[in-house]
């Protein structure tokens, strides 16, 4: 099959920039970026999840989403949870601020999906994220081997 890696690496290259342009339009006029939005997200269908958890959902480093999270902070999006805690072990909640856009958020992700998804059948969307989940991890499986073979 020709063009297999080509087809492959575009077609994943823009999805992943159409997504962050959609996210990037979305969110300018309250000055918030890719990760924010991340962050806001998830803690808005899971409230209280650590510095951890929240890294784990969003599949960032830690330290990206530190930043994120002290930029959020900062503007009145979120408060940091308990004052004596360990940062990273301290549950994350929304403000009444951080809950009205991550509900908006939600709100776009869920007509952007349904957008594009509106020419599949129910049975096509299922396998195509079963699918995309067997690349996803057999592609994960892969760079970790290649990893421990160049760093024995």
């Amino acid at each position: 099959m020709e063009g297999r890696f080509e087809t492959f690496t575009v077609l994943i290259n823009r999805i992943s920039r159409n997504i962050r342009k959609i996210k990037n339009q979305e969110m300018a006029d309250y000055r918030l970026r890719s990760a924010h939005i991340s962050c806001l997200y998830y803690l808005y269908l899971a409230p209280g999840l650590t510095v951890t958890e929240l890294s784990e959902r969003c599949e960032e480093d830690k330290a990206t989403v530190s930043r994120a999270l002290e930029y959020l902070e900062e503007n009145g999006y979120l408060t940091g949870g308990d004052p004596g805690a360990r940062r990273y072990k301290s549950p994350l909640r929304l403000t009444e601020k951080g809950a009205e856009v991550a509900g908006k958020i939600a709100g776009k992700i869920d007509r952007v999906l349904n957008e594009v998804s509106v020419e599949l059948t129910e049975e096509e969307r299922v396998e195509f994220y079963r699918c995309l989940t067997l690349i996803s991890n057999r592609l994960d499986i892969l760079s970790q081997r290649d990893h421990e073979e160049e760093n024995p």
